[in-house]
């Protein structure tokens, strides 16, 4: 099975309301923090979910889509929303990440989603990659977007990965921060290129890597020149604390 075959789990409902093709949850029973972008270090709650849209070849997460190396009846599930709701529900922690693969691809059954977790006191930050535009039921008080466009550089041609509508959707929203992945300070320039020709802000740049050495030493690459352009910067702290570990 390629990347581009179609798989039969797709999105369904029955008695139990609404479902989702989810990868994974965590947090609930072995505590977590947001990672990454504005929320770094707050205790947070993931909803991972499957599939995704982009085939980028540095991706860390290609269990949720890349079906040449990973069999998706192994790797997604079917979750009501009701039964998502409920999980987050039995823990404190304030903050609900819904990450992906890319989330909005499920969007229309994100909407109940997102309405129970509201009812129950949570905020939800959906990460995204920035091509599809949110649905304006999504676009409410307590959510926020980290959209994450991916350069050429990340492994995957922006002539799928660029979308102008969507990012204009997105600032659009007022509810959104954008966080780029880079490696190098070339990047940074496309990042500028990009942030003046879509009035992107607030820009937030993360280093690219998945072990602490890489990240590290890919920080002191980009740090001075981030700070020149009054950009926000961000470390990955899931890699820094707990090794890149799944579910971590």
């Amino acid at each position: 099975m390629t990347t581009s075959e179609s798989v039969s789990l797709e999105p369904t409902a029955d008695e139990d309301g609404p479902r989702l093709i989810v990868a994974e949850c965590f947090g609930v029973e072995v505590p977590t923090f947001q990672g990454e972008g504005p929320s770094c270090g707050h205790p947070a709650l993931f909803i991972r979910l499957s599939r995704c849209n982009l085939s980028c070849t540095k991706c860390d997460t290609k269990y949720t889509w890349d079906w040449s190396q990973f069999d998706p009846r192994k790797e997604a599930t079917k979750r009501s929303v009701a039964d998502l709701v409920a999980w987050a529900e039995s823990s404190p922690v304030e903050l609900v990440v819904i990450t992906g693969g890319e989330p909005l691809i499920q969007q229309a059954r994100l909407v109940p989603l997102l309405r129970g977790l509201i009812a129950a006191g949570k905020r939800v930050e959906f990460e995204t990659n920035g091509t599809i535009v949110p649905a304006p039921e999504l676009v409410a008080d307590g959510v926020r977007f980290n959209v994450s466009p991916k350069l050429a550089s990340f492994g995957e041609k922006e002539s799928k990965s660029i979308v102008p509508a969507a990012l204009d959707a997105f600032v659009a929203t007022g509810r959104a921060a954008f966080k780029f992945v880079a490696s190098t300070t070339a990047d940074l320039d496309r990042i500028a290129e990009l942030a003046d020709a879509h009035r992107l802000a607030p820009v937030w740049v993360m280093p690219e890597g998945t072990t602490p050495e890489v990240i590290t030493a890919t920080t002191r690459v980009l740090a001075d020149a981030v700070a020149a352009r009054h950009w926000h910067f961000t470390t990955r702290l899931h890699v820094l604390a707990f090794a890149d570990a799944r579910g971590r």
